[in-house]
């Protein structure tokens, strides 16, 4: 176990390199350990076939990043970084929204691109990648609605398919809907359906206009 004093070696290393780097990309000993470390992560997330073990693997691995992580968001000043962005679809990927946002923020403020080998924008990655985990989640996690809210702010003006906005719309229709907000949500599945008619949202539509039709009519 990486004890508390290294740690916070790595936190304050990782914020004098970022803050050092300005807007160049990032350099550093801390920075280029982490790198090393990631590459050797991502051989062994290779070699596993089972999506849930890659999960588990990820759990595991993801608190050395973040001394490194949190010292980049303290300090950073924009640097392309690949390791943020990576320890960011990780957070994505265990479920960890809340925890991916907080890079998500930093790396759509600064215009952080994700990396060659991915073919989205940071912000069409991040709607669609939250989304996704959201609506495997299913419909009783209210929780999720702060963080998608805010998802779908910060990518406001950004460009991506309409099918991957879709999602966070069919996302954040779900997390209302489980937040008892009949219209708000009713309102989202609408336009998941009018940006792909394929979002799968139309049974909802249909049960949520009964449930209010119903609700105005034993209040009225």
């Amino acid at each position: 176990m990486v004890s508390s004093i290294r740690r916070h070696f790595e936190r304050v290393s990782a914020a004098q390199a970022a803050c050092e780097a300005g807007d160049a990309p990032m350099q550093g000993d801390e920075y280029h350990l982490m790198q090393a470390k990631l590459f050797e992560d991502y051989r062994r997330l290779k070699s596993v076939k089972s999506v849930e073990r890659k999960v588990a693997i990820k759990r595991e691995i993801l608190p050395d990043y973040a001394a490194y992580v949190d010292g980049v968001l303290e300090a950073g000043q924009g640097a392309q970084d690949e390791v943020v962005m990576r320890v960011m679809l990780w957070r994505i990927d265990i479920g960890d929204i809340e925890g991916a946002l907080s890079i998500g923020r930093y790396a759509l403020r600064h215009g952080l691109e994700p990396g060659d080998q991915f073919q989205r924008s940071t912000a069409a990655i991040l709607v669609e990648e939250a989304s996704d985990q959201a609506l495997a989640l299913g419909d009783d996690d209210a929780t999720l609605l702060e963080a998608l809210r805010e998802i779908e702010h910060l990518t406001e003006g950004a460009d991506m398919h309409d099918q991957i906005r879709a999602k966070l719309h069919k996302a954040l229709g779900n997390a209302y809907r489980a937040d008892h907000q009949a219209e708000a949500a009713l309102t989202h599945f609408r336009r998941a359906l009018a940006l792909n008619e394929r979002a799968g949202v139309k049974k909802d539509i249909e049960r949520l206009e009964r449930e209010i039709k119903q609700h105005g009519q034993s209040a009225g």
